[in-house]
């Protein structure tokens, strides 16, 4: 059977491995197992969206509000915008999706960093865009700029912090580039793990409603997934100016969360004490990764969100590490397919990361003990 040739050039996205295969394949007990692989909050949902999802678990045979009014205006407040500039997805990918396919089309091009988010380049390639990379991992504004120059872009992508590496750029520094950034090139800015590296320093904070008034051509991406701790329910935003949001709606399949997704997310808003408890808890255990690392004679990237990223030197490949943890039930993200001799690891409660230090001593202990055999 054939399919569409543009798909030929599109990766699978590869997700964090589940607790299940690792019980499969590994024999590792399921209580004895820490997944700190997808970036999720360990400390769970807040308890009122809990008790809010338990009280409508009977209406789940009901189709949600497709106007999503109550999460949209909960939204507007929070960032003082208008409800019409918002638009909301499964997940800030869907929305991704969506403004690729309201932008591009065969031959259209997309500038990103070289390491980040692999779903815009898979988008990207699902509508035959192509693909433009800065030759640094890390966000390098002035690459940006001089390949901006030099190709031309219909769509900017700056992740803000950046996954998978952590890093972020001040605010000013983001605002001076937006400014010679022509008003037909549409720029993205996903800030799904805004709310870590706003607590973390005030001058890394993006305001959505200022960003738009003063660049109309940019959309500011966030997400529940994250701080939120609603990654199970898939809940994402877009908000930008009326013209770009009616455009996605156009896009935009009817229902496209849930009845649950949708109460969780407006119940998650109202419980922003949950929120800071958890980014707060969040630094103070990145912290000891930090010293841990830096004990081990290791490198790290300085992190705005809620993972850290680990570089090794030649004496060990970040995937032999990270299958051994897995083996031994801890589940991390290897850095490998990006051309990275590195690891990511999600922060986990304090009980999980005192384990996570325990076992990967064992790990680069019986490493080096196979080097030297």
């Amino acid at each position: 059977m054939n399919f569409n040739k543009l798909l030929d050039n599109c990766k699978i996205y590869e997700a964090g491995k589940p607790i299940e295969l690792v019980v499969r394949d590994y024999g590792v007990d399921t209580k004895d197992i820490i997944k700190l692989a997808s970036n999720e909050n360990p400390y769970g949902t807040s308890p009122k969206v809990v008790e809010k999802i338990a009280s409508l678990s009977k209406n789940m045979f009901m189709y949600p509000d497709d106007s999503m009014y109550e999460l949209k205006e909960a939204l507007a407040n929070k960032f003082k915008v208008q409800s019409e500039n918002i638009i909301i997805g499964a997940g800030s990918d869907q929305v991704i999706d969506f403004l690729i396919k309201a932008k591009c089309s065969e031959n259209s091009k997309m500038l990103m960093s070289k390491t980040t988010f692999a779903m815009y380049e898979i988008y990207g390639r699902q509508v035959g865009a192509q693909i433009i990379r800065t030759e640094d991992d890390e966000h390098n504004l002035a690459q940006f700029e001089e390949l901006y120059k030099k190709e031309g872009a219909d769509i900017i992508f700056l992740c803000l912090p950046n996954n998978p590496l952590g890093e972020c750029i001040d605010t000013q520094e983001v605002y001076s580039f937006l400014s010679k950034v022509d008003k037909d090139t549409l720029v993205i800015v996903d800030g799904a793990y805004q709310e870590y590296a706003s607590f973390k320093d005030k001058n890394k904070t993006i305001n959505p409603s200022e960003l738009i008034e003063k660049f109309p051509n940019v959309v500011y991406l966030g997400t529940f997934s994250k701080a939120y701790a609603l990654g199970g329910m898939r809940v994402g935003y877009g908000i930008g100016q009326t013209n770009i949001i009616k455009t996605m709606y156009k896009l935009r399949p009817p229902f496209n969360i849930t009845t649950l997704s949708l109460a969780a997310a407006i119940e998650a808003l109202k419980d922003e004490a949950f929120v800071n408890e958890c980014i707060a808890l969040n630094f103070e255990e990145m912290k000891r990764y930090e010293e841990y690392v830096k004990e081990k004679g290791f490198d790290y990237i300085d992190s705005y969100t809620n993972f850290i990223t680990i570089k090794f030197d030649s004496d060990y490949l970040s995937s032999e590490v990270a299958q051994k943890l897995l083996e031994r039930g801890i589940i991390i993200r290897d850095l490998t397919g990006y051309g990275l001799n590195a690891i990511r690891i999600t922060i986990g409660s304090k009980e999980q990361n005192t384990k996570v230090f325990k076992v990967l001593d064992e790990v680069l202990e019986d490493l080096k003990k196979v080097e030297n055999l």
